[in-house]
Order: structure tokens, then sequence, then C-alpha cells
């Protein structure tokens, strides 16, 4: 079953509320771009290795996360922040050229950008998704399924406030 208590403990610990709230909306709206994804993996970060969390988990606790997963979010991170602002608020006016000087300025490849760029890009589209009659569908079935009984899920407050990680 995992332990979800104190994986919400955990979360409630580290997570401010009101940044919490607004990042719900903005991911409601699929309005976040890379400043908000930064802030998510920090959120993440906060709450202790990627490992112990997926742990308490219900049916994650025997998926390995080991330093190759704690190396590739530190990778993203280093990404991020060789981003000017704009770039981060604006992932669409990444050109070559950007791509070229974020990639260098992280020690990394432009294949690496790459693939966080279309990562990101994904989970923004799926969020869109999320938006429409169909998503409301799905959460609907959530709920029906149980979903109401975990704080946060159908109006308490909790762990469905908490940020999510791409």
């Amino acid at each position: 079953m995992g332990d979800v208590v104190s994986l919400v403990e955990k979360a409630q610990q580290s997570i401010d509320e009101d940044e919490a709230a607004r990042m719900a909306e903005k991911l409601q709206r699929a309005d976040f771009n890379f400043e908000d994804f930064l802030s998510q993996m920090r959120a993440m970060r906060k709450m202790g290795p990627l490992g112990s969390l997926l742990k308490m988990v219900p049916g994650m606790n025997n998926v390995q996360i080991g330093d190759k997963e704690e190396k590739k979010m530190k990778h993203t991170e280093a990404l991020i922040l060789s981003m000017t602002p704009r770039e981060r608020q604006n992932p669409n006016i990444l050109n070559g050229g950007r791509r070229a000087r974020i990639a260098r300025g992280a020690g990394l490849e432009i294949k690496d950008l790459n693939a966080l760029i279309k990562q990101f890009q994904q989970m923004k589209k799926m969020m869109k998704m999320m938006q429409g009659s169909k998503g409301r569908q799905m959460m609907k079935k959530f709920k029906n399924m149980g979903g109401d009984d975990f704080p946060g899920f159908g109006g308490g407050s909790g762990p469905g406030k908490m940020p999510l990680m791409g």
C-alpha cells in the first residue's frame, strides 16, 4: 500500500500552500513554463531523494531510482538555469543558436536540450487535453473510484495541491 500518510506529511512540510495553489491553477490552464518546471523540481527535491519518495507511493516500492535518475534531474536543472528568464518564460523562442548556447552553458549536448523541450511540450499537450471534457470525465471517474478519500482531491487541501513534476 505504500506510506501515503508520510508522503502527504512530507509534502505539507515542504511545500508552500499559496505557491501550490498558484501552480495547480497554472497546470489546469496548461499555462506553465520552464520557470514553473524548475520550481516543481526544487519542491520535489525539498521533500527528499526521489527514490525514498517513490517507495511511499502505493505500487511504486519496487521502482528503483538511483544515481542515473538523480543525475538526469541535475542535468535538467542545469539546462533550465542556462536559459535566460525570457527563454524560460517563452520556450517557443528557442532557436538553434539559443539551444547551442544553453547546452554549452549546461555542459551538455544539444540533443539533451531537445529531449527536454520535447518532453516539456508533450507534458503541456497532455495538460491541455486534460482541460477538455475528456479530462473532466477522467477526473470524475477517479473521484468515483474513491479519489475523494484523498485530501486535496475533490475540494480538500493537501497533496492534490502538491506541485507535480514532469
